[in-house]
């Protein structure tokens, strides 16, 4: 009952299911579905974003270091790697590298320099 109050109150949907290490951080609140099978160290989580599985298929498992800025989309069984940046309102659907910035829909890899900016969110 405590559980399902918070989420009402600030807007945010963790499942107990989750694997979450250290330093989640909800830079903005609100809107926010996290529903995977593990989360790494480090991930900075923006408004609007959802993180989950497709029924029956699996869900995803994030990476260190992961920067979801406002809207992204991360869906199915896929793997983000370490040091991702994920830009406002991409869909990612496929496997990420590490250090790679995300961005549209379908999400694609624009660049494989994105440790320079999460470095500022360690």
């Amino acid at each position: 009952m405590i559980h399902r109050h918070h989420e009402t109150k600030y807007g945010i949907q963790v499942s107990f299911s989750n694997d979450i290490g250290g330093g989640l951080c909800f830079s903005h609140f609100s809107c926010i579905v996290i529903g995977c099978k593990k989360i790494g160290k480090n991930l900075t989580i923006y408004q609007g974003c959802t993180i989950g599985g497709v029924h029956g298929k699996g869900a995803p498992t994030i990476g260190d270091n992961v920067v979801m800025y406002a809207g992204a989309k991360v869906v199915g069984k896929i793997k983000i790697g370490n040091n991702i940046v994920i830009g406002a309102n991409a869909v990612v659907v496929d496997d990420v590298p590490d250090n790679a910035v995300v961005v549209g829909v379908p999400g694609k890899v624009v660049s494989l320099n994105a440790s320079k900016i999460t470095k500022y969110f360690n």
